[in-house]
């Protein structure tokens, strides 16, 4: 008898135990850049001019940032180490988290303290972020591309790292002058770049702006021929695309204060979250009554605040009604119009951005109504099995009645 033995593979670098390693990592950086900030000279001087909060809300947004992209970037890797996604989404993190570990770890006493030149040289791996986040919208949900996508996303490949070689060239050149960093610990040539440098910054800035566009346009074109689960998944980053849109609509209004710095990266913490939801497929059929309560409560707040404004200027303006009395009578008419009008606007909503419920309340609303001239036990029992098949399509449906 001859045993043969058993071919071992080699270890890829894309298992669960590296995902394990660079989310652990992540989250140390994360800690060094908070502990970093807290006795930093810069926090000192914050809390002593009265804009500790600032800071403090800054601190808290980059860490909701970070923490979005690594737990979400972590749970796809572990699970699904060969989509590349996961791995995507913890760049993202890194990018984050290192690029503000190194300026505050190099900020204190400008460069002096030990490995301080390691610090230099993370401090431009930020600009990484802007690069990672298309590549994450066109890799959704499975990192499956077509063969058109090979050359474009070669291109976008080597422009990163030559952006990210040219921030590393900087650092040296910048570490051998002696004035690496500014007062924030940034390297003093990525502020205003010139040079080459300057040139390939703002070709990547340029390219990353329409890898974004293309990403944006294939999943779209993605969502007119897909399933209907692909098209869950896409309704579910298209939901977080939203949410980062329009907190950076309310930021660009109020472009400084506390609102502005938690909103901004509270509103990208979503994105992963909703791109974890699509690609592991937790309650993913959620989506559909997620947008249709969203809509229907925003509608019905912009009708209840506008009939509250029009029934208090009517009281007190026109029928000269007593202030008090008139915001009286103003709320308790607002409060009576809330049950009508949210079921009336629920049902319009869900008729254009729920169909399954709607049709499925349709459904069991046709069946009550032949039920009321139904007498005979067979013809009811099947049109009962018939109505629960068409309004929830169950796997398996059976009735059983006692003699």
């Amino acid at each position: 008898m001859t045993l043969r033995a058993r071919p071992r593979h080699a270890p890829s670098l894309l298992s669960p135990t590296t995902a394990s390693v660079v989310g652990v990592g992540s989250l140390l950086a994360l800690v060094g850049e908070a502990a970093l900030t807290a006795i930093s000279p810069a926090a000192a001087g914050s809390f002593s001019n009265g804009s500790g909060s600032e800071l403090v809300a800054s601190e808290v947004g980059t860490t909701l940032f970070a923490l979005a992209f690594t737990g979400v970037g972590f749970v796809v890797a572990r699970r699904q180490p060969r989509n590349p996604m996961g791995w995507v989404l913890m760049g993202v993190a890194l990018a984050v988290d290192l690029g503000t570990v190194g300026p505050a770890y190099a900020g204190l006493s400008n460069g002096t303290l030990p490995l301080a030149w390691i610090g230099v040289l993370f401090s431009g791996i930020w600009v990484m972020v802007f690069m990672l986040l298309p590549l994450a919208i066109l890799l959704f949900p499975d990192g499956r591309l077509g063969s058109g996508w090979r050359w474009p996303l070669r291109y976008y490949l080597a422009l990163m790292a030559a952006l990210l070689t040219g921030a590393f060239v900087l650092a040296i050149r910048d570490l051998r002058l002696r004035v690496p960093v500014d007062g924030q610990g940034n390297l003093a040539g990525l502020n205003h770049p010139h040079g080459v440098f300057g040139v390939l910054f703002g070709a990547s800035l340029i390219s990353a702006f329409a890898f974004a566009i293309l990403a944006i346009v294939r999943q779209a074109r993605n969502y007119r021929r897909a399933g209907n689960e692909r098209r869950q998944q896409l309704k579910w980053l298209t939901a977080g695309a939203v949410v980062c849109i329009a907190s950076g609509g309310v930021s660009v209004a109020n472009p400084s204060g506390i609102v502005s710095d938690l909103l901004i990266p509270l509103g990208f913490a979503l994105l992963p979250l909703a791109m974890g939801v699509g690609i592991l497929r937790f309650r993913l059929y959620e989506i559909d009554r997620l947008i249709s309560r969203t809509l229907a409560y925003a509608i019905l707040t912009a009708l209840l605040v506008g009939t509250f404004i029009g029934l208090v200027a009517l009281t007190t303006e026109t029928l000269a009604i007593s202030g008090r009395v008139g915001v009286a009578a103003s709320t308790l008419a607002a409060a009576a119009l809330f049950t009508p009008l949210r079921r009336r606007v629920q049902r319009v909503v869900d008729r254009r951005f729920n169909r399954a419920r709607y049709d499925a309340e349709a459904t069991v609303a046709a069946f009550t109504a032949r039920l009321r001239d139904a007498v005979e036990i067979d013809a009811i029992r099947a049109d009962l099995l018939g109505t629960v098949h068409r309004a929830v399509s169950p796997t398996h449906a059976s009735i059983w009645i006692k003699p």
